[in-house]
C-alpha cells in the first residue's frame, strides 16, 4: 500500500470509502460537538480539519480520523474547568483552544521522539478502566438531554439530580430519543447500505419536525468556511490557567495518540499492512492543531469510520481526505438544516456509543483475572467516571507497576522479559528440542517464554507472532519458566491463539505453571481456544502428539 500523499491507483474505491466514512462521521461529529460543550459546529470543524490533515500527513493510509468519545469527554472536562476560571464559554475560549493547540504540538513531538514505542507499556487494566469510565461519562451526561432537559456538567451532580429526570421530562423529547435508539439498533436488520446512525438521525429529526413537537434543538449553525481563531487563542489567558492548559494538553496528546494507534492496529489487521506509528502521531498532531486554529474540537483515529472506509474499498490516504471533504460539503450546503436536529436525538446516538466504549470483556472477567489487575481496573474506572481523568491514568499506571513488581518480587524472579528476537524463526531451539526441530522446522515453530508475561512484553510478543509463515502447521509455546501472567498477558495470548487458529495453525502449550494455567482456564482460553489435550507436561509429549497428528501429513 502506497504511502504517497497523492496515489490515484484506487480512486474509485477511495471515493466510495471516503464517502461512506464521511456519512457515518456526520451525526457523530454533531453529537460530539454538543457533548463537548462547544456546540455542534465545533464538532464539524474538528471532524473536517482532523479528517483531512491527519489523512494527508498520517502514517495509516486507510485511517478515518475525527472527534471520538474519549477525546470529547476530556475536551468537555476542559471546557467545564475553563468556564469555572473565566465565568463564561466565550471568555474561556482562549484557554480551551490553546490547550487543543498545545495538545497537537505535543503529538507532533511524540512522533519525532518515537514516543509510540512506549504506548505498549500502558497496562490493559488502565486502558480498560479508563475507556469504561469514558463510556459511563457519555451515558450519564446524556441522560438529561435524552428527555429534553439541560444536564449538569459532572457525573456526580447528574446522579444527585436524577429525581428531576422523572418530574420535569419533556415527553416528546423522550419519544424522539427512544425512536433514535430503536432505529440505531434495528435499522441494520433492514439494510446495511445506509449507516444506522445516519438513518436514526434523519428519521427521528424529521419525525420531530413534521409533528411540530416543542423540543430543544441544536440551533443556528454558521455556514461557510470557518474563520481562524488566533484572536481568541492568544488573548485573555489568566496566569492561573497555565497549569490547566499544560495538564489537559498532555492528556489530550497522550489519549489521542493511544486512541489513534489502537485504530491503526485494527486497520493493519484488516488490510494486512503495517502503519508508521510516528508518522501517524505527527499527522494527528497537525490535524488537531488546525482544528484548534479554526475553533474545532480535537480528534483521533476513529475505529468505526476506519472500518467502514476499508470495507467500502478505501485503500489510500485519499479516502481519508474525501471523508473530511464530505463533511465540509455538508457544512457548506446543509448547515441550516442541521440546526433543527433535536438534542434528544443526538443523545439517542451518543448513549449507544457510550455503551460500546465500555469494555464489557474486562468487566466480565473481573473476578477471574489477577486481583491486582481487577483492583487497578475498578479504581481507574471510578476515578475516571467521578473524579479526574488525569489522575485516573497516572494513578492507574503507577499502581499497576507497583502491584506487578510486588508480585514478581514475591515469586522471586529476576527476569521479566523473554528472548528479544524480532521473529520467531530466529529463535534458537533448546537442547531438548534439537532433533525434532531440525527435522520439522519448516512446519513448526517454538516460542520460549521466560519470566512473567506482563503488559510490558505483550506488544513484542504479538509482533513476533504476526506474519507467521503460511507453511507453519503448529506453534509450541513453552511456559516452563512463566510464574505469573497478568490481564494484559492473558488477552494477548487469547488474541494470538485465536488469530493462529483462524490461519489453521495449531497452538500447543508446554508445562504451564499453576498461576498462568489457572488464569487461562478462568477466562475460558482453556478449553475454548486451547483444548486440554493440547496442554503437555513436557516438550517430548508435545512432539509425539505432533508426529501423530500434524507434521506427518
Amino acid at each position: 500500500m502506497s504511502s504517497k500523499i497523492l496515489d490515484l491507483s484506487n480512486l474509485k474505491g477511495d471515493f466510495t470509502g471516503g464517502l461512506v466514512a464521511g456519512v457515518v462521521a456526520l451525526p457523530l461529529a454533531l453529537a460530539f460537538g454538543v457533548q463537548s460543550g462547544m456546540g455542534a459546529t465545533a464538532g464539524l470543524y474538528g471532524a473536517i480539519m482532523v479528517g483531512i490533515f491527519a489523512a494527508i500527513f498520517g502514517g495509516t493510509p486507510t485511517q478515518a480520523s475525527g472527534p471520538t468519545g474519549p477525546m470529547t469527554v476530556v475536551s468537555a472536562a476542559l471546557v467545564t474547568a475553563a468556564i469555572q476560571i473565566t465565568g463564561s464559554l466565550e471568555a474561556a475560549m482562549g484557554i480551551i483552544l490553546l490547550s487543543f493547540l498545545l495538545g497537537g504540538v505535543l503529538q507532533i513531538v511524540f512522533g519525532l521522539i518515537n514516543i509510540a514505542g512506549y504506548v505498549k507499556y500502558f497496562p490493559y487494566p488502565v486502558v480498560s478502566g479508563f475507556m469504561s469510565g469514558v463510556g459511563l461519562i457519555i451515558v450519564i451526561l446524556q441522560l438529561f438531554p435524552f428527555v429534553g432537559l439541560t444536564s449538569a456538567k459532572s457525573t456526580f451532580t447528574v446522579l444527585q439530580d436524577l429525581p428531576r429526570l422523572f418530574t420535569e421530562m419533556n415527553i416528546h423529547a423522550l419519544a424522539l430519543g427512544v425512536l433514535t435508539v430503536l432505529v440505531y439498533y434495528l435499522f441494520p436488520l433492514i439494510t446495511k447500505a445506509i449507516p444506522s446512525a445516519l438513518a436514526a438521525l434523519v428519521i427521528a429529526a424529521l419525525t420531530g419536525y413534521f409533528l411540530g413537537w416543542d423540543v430543544p434543538i441544536i440551533g443556528d449553525i454558521p455556514s461557510g468556511i470557518p474563520s481562524l481563531q488566533f484572536g481568541k487563542m492568544f488573548s485573555n489567558i489568566p496566569p492561573e490557567s497555565y497549569s490547566l492548559i499544560i495538564e489537559y494538553a498532555a492528556v489530550l496528546a497522550v489519549l489521542g495518540s493511544i486512541d489513534s494507534l489502537l485504530t491503526s492496529v485494527i486497520a493493519d489487521n484488516m488490510t494486512k499492512t503495517r502503519h508508521n506509528s510516528n508518522r501517524e502521531l505527527i499527522g494527528q498532531g497537525i490535524g488537531n492543531m488546525l482544528a484548534a486554529m479554526f475553533g474545532g474540537i480535537p480528534g483521533a483515529g476513529a475505529t468505526k469510520g476506519t472500518v467502514v472506509n476499508i470495507n467500502a474499498g478505501g485503500k489510500t490516504r485519499i479516502s481519508g481526505v474525501i471523508h473530511g471533504l464530505v463533511l465540509l460539503a455538508v457544512l457548506l450546503g446543509l448547515g441550516s438544516l442541521a440546526a433543527y436536529i433535536p438534542l434528544s436525538v443526538l443523545a439517542g446516538l451518543l448513549i449507544p456509543i457510550g455503551f460500546k466504549i465500555i469494555d464489557t470483556k474486562g468487566l466480565k472477567h473481573l473476578l477471574r483475572v489477577p486481583k491486582a489487575d481487577a483492583v487497578v481496573l475498578i479504581l481507574v474506572l471510578l476515578i475516571t467516571t467521578f473524579g479526574s481523568l488525569i489522575q485516573a491514568v497516572g494513578l492507574g499506571v503507577a499502581l499497576a507497576c507497583i502491584l506487578f513488581m510486588k508480585k514478581a518480587s514475591d515469586i522471586g524472579e529476576k527476569g521479566i522479559t523473554t528472548e528479544t528476537v524480532a521473529d520467531l524463526k530466529d529463535e534458537k531451539p533448546w537442547q531438548d528440542e534439537l532433533p525434532f526441530y531440525e527435522e520439522y522446522k519448516d512446519k513448526i515453530l517454538i516460542k520460549h517464554l521466560t519470566g512473567p508475561l506482563f503488559f510490558g512484553f505483550t506488544t513484542h510478543l504479538k509482533n513476533q507472532v504476526a506474519g507467521i509463515d503460511k507453511k507453519i502447521k503448529a506453534l509450541i509455546i513453552r511456559m516452563d519458566q512463566v510464574p505469573l501472567i497478568d490481564q494484559s498477558g492473558l488477552y494477548t495470548l487469547e488474541d494470538i491463539v485465536f488469530d493462529l487458529e483462524q490461519q489453521g495453525v495449531q497452538v500447543l502449550l508446554v508445562n504451564p505453571q499453576e498461576q498462568p494455567l489457572d488464569k487461562l482456564r478462568s477466562i475460558d482460553i482453556v478449553p475454548d481456544l486451547v483444548q486440554e489435550e493440547h496442554i503437555f507436561a513436557n516438550v517430548a509429549d508435545a512432539f509425539a502428539y505432533l508426529k501423530e497428528t500434524i507434521v506427518a501429513k
